[in-house]
């Protein structure tokens, strides 16, 4: 379960719980058709959140925007956005076209931040999509990472309107090898299952696996790659992650440079979480891999994971109801409205679901691994795995004292803060998950 528990994954995040979420706030809508002059548009946006201007964001916001960010929403953001200072630079605006849509990213350096706001716009002339990430850093690569060892190229996989880009990491020399598809955390993620843009885990994995003989794929979301499509619509866990990820794993089977009977699904927070149903599906797996999963039902996962960022009061007595309301959805509540940033038909989903047990009626091997600082997912989700898991002979658990959700090494209790500094995979990850696919 990753920092962003209210993110609903049209790359849409709850507004209030920005300052606690990484700072970033994301509100969506279905997209239109761009407008005459989107990079006006989306400047004169900023700037009326900059200056904290209300009635000049809602006249060029779209009629959904104004409804997800209203006037005390507005107002919170913009005292997380004067906590990062005065205002140093504004810089030109990257226009984009994505179909219909039209994408506009304003970088802003603020005294003690860099973010991009980026806005999308439609015909009508309104800014319907607005979000703030951070800053792009530069990635270096990992120690273990040997760039001569292997070469990467483009490609795109599935079929039909679902079709997904992705990146495919092949070793020198003569195969065939043994694959991993990487499968991403909970929420938007790009390939790289970033984290604060700064850190990036499936980066780190690709490179390290991929300099010892193991080919690897990772991939855009399907949430993040067609968010104008999904925006609004009722998705399940299918949509979201299972149904690609059995597609992915198709597509590495055919490739020439792949043993097509040793490979590997690993799968990050709720790529885990969910990895026993991609397993169940594909049914050809040769083993799978839990990162930093939790085992308990989602709902309960996220109650914890806001409760620890700051959830109190009125807000936690919130978030209490939305779970007890998602515990009691039965078959009916269908067009329910979307609870916890989910919609109905993805909870109704999940009712029942235990990872463990799914899993536990799985031949494949079984390699779970946990960082002991990862405040996304306590310790007590880790013991469930084991516990659910007991008695089965090729099962393999690793706890890492020193590293966080991510799998990167620091000192202390971790937080959303900790992302946002550079840092690897630790190579003692790498390794276990090298051992365990036979490199």
């Amino acid at each position: 379960m990753p920092i962003h528990a209210l993110e609903r994954l049209t790359g849409i995040l709850r507004p209030g719980l920005a300052a606690a979420l990484l700072g970033l706030l994301s509100i969506g809508v279905v997209f239109s058709q761009p407008a005459a002059d989107p990079a006006a548009l989306a400047r004169k946006t900023l700037d009326s959140l900059l200056g904290q201007n209300y009635a000049d964001f809602a006249a060029l916001a779209s009629p959904q925007l104004k409804t997800n960010m209203n006037e005390q929403a507005f107002g919170k953001l913009g005292t997380q956005i004067k906590s990062w200072g005065a205002v140093a630079k504004i810089g030109e605006p990257v226009v984009e076209q994505m179909g219909p849509t039209t994408v506009v990213t304003i970088p802003v350096s603020f005294a003690e931040k860099n973010i991009k706001a980026r806005m999308a716009v439609n015909t009508a002339g309104q800014v319907s999509v607005l979000y703030l990430i951070p800053g792009e850093a530069p990635w270096v690569r990992p120690a273990y990472s040997k760039p001569d060892a292997f070469a990467e190229r483009a490609v795109t996989f599935g079929e039909g309107e679902w079709k997904l880009p992705g990146t495919l990491a092949v070793p020198n020399g003569a195969g065939p090898f043994p694959a991993v598809l990487l499968v991403q955390d909970f929420g938007p993620k790009d390939r790289d299952d970033s984290h604060a843009i700064v850190t990036k885990p499936f980066r780190d994995l690709s490179d390290g696996l991929a300099s010892r003989g193991v080919v690897v794929l990772r991939y855009e979301k399907r949430i993040r790659q067609y968010a104008d499509r999904m925006a609004g619509k009722p998705f399940t866990p299918g949509d979201e992650t299972v149904d690609d990820a059995v597609a992915a794993l198709a597509f590495l089977r055919t490739q020439s440079a792949v043993d097509p009977k040793r490979v590997y699904v690993v799968g990050h927070g709720l790529g885990g979480y969910l990895a026993p149903r991609i397993a169940a599906e594909d049914g050809k797996l040769a083993g799978m891999v839990i990162m930093a999963a939790n085992q308990r039902p989602l709902e309960d996962a996220m109650f914890d994971l806001l409760r620890a960022v700051g959830a109190k009061g009125q807000q936690l007595d919130q978030l209490k109801a939305a779970v007890a309301r998602v515990k009691s959805l039965e078959s009916g509540d269908v067009d329910a409205p979307s609870l916890l940033g989910l919609p109905a038909v993805y909870w109704l989903d999940l009712k029942g679901y235990d990872p463990a047990a799914e899993a536990k009626k799985l031949a494949v091997p079984i390699l779970i691994q946990y960082g002991e600082r990862d405040f996304q997912v306590p310790k007590v989700d880790f013991d469930l795995w084991k516990s659910g898991l007991a008695g089965r002979a090729n099962v393999t658990v690793r706890s890492y004292p020193t590293l966080n959700h991510t799998f990167v090494a620091g000192t202390g209790p971790s937080s959303e803060k900790e992302y946002e500094q550079p840092g690897h995979v630790a190579p003692e990850v790498l390794e276990d998950l090298a051992k365990f696919v036979g490199k």
